[in-house]
């Protein structure tokens, strides 16, 4: 996911170094699966799910989700997965920023379902350009490393090595279950 959401991060902030100084939001894809309920393991809090592919995958539901009892083997758990990405160049002398935040919200107190959200913003720093390829090479904190190919050669020639980029990149995942009659 990370890799996805890099990848939209380096061809966007091009776009985002060409305007100099402008904020650029990229959205990302939104995918919505429907997960049945397989296997449920209370004393971890986890749901194994049987995807439309036929695959498995198991879910972790956090205390703060009040109605993790009253899920039942066979309900249908319909999730979207959203992103979007925010990239800015910064000004010169300006602070680095490295934040993350997440949170998970329930429609009302006796609603089933609700939404896990993560948020984390990094100030990430150009250390190469190859015109040639073209591709940028970027780090950030926390041994960040990051190379990927550019589509815009006039953009890329507009941006220089030490050239610092601040990225918000936003996950959420919206989650509703149907009971199975």
């Amino acid at each position: 996911m990370q890799k996805l959401i890099l990848t939209i991060v380096a061809l966007g902030f091009i776009a985002t170094a060409t305007a100099r100084a402008q904020t650029k939001v990229i959205p990302g894809e939104t995918k919505t699966e429907r997960l049945t309920v397989e296997a449920i393991d209370a004393a971890t809090r986890s749901v194994t799910v049987k995807k439309s592919d036929g695959t498995y995958d198991i879910l972790y539901v956090p205390n703060t989700v009040k109605q993790f009892d009253s899920l039942k083997v066979g309900n249908i758990i319909n999730a979207t997965h959203y992103e979007n990405m925010i990239v800015q160049l910064k000004a010169p002398g300006s602070k680095d920023v490295d934040t993350s935040a997440r949170n998970v919200t329930t429609p009302s107190k006796d609603g089933v379902g609700g939404t896990i959200a993560h948020q984390r913003t990094i100030t990430a720093t150009i250390t190469a350009i190859d015109p040639s390829v073209p591709s940028v090479s970027l780090t950030g904190p926390g041994g960040f490393k990051y190379s990927t190919r550019v589509q815009d050669k006039a953009a890329l020639a507009k941006v220089k090595v030490g050239d610092r980029l601040d990225i918000t990149w936003t996950e959420a995942v919206l989650v509703s279950i149907e009971t199975v009659k």
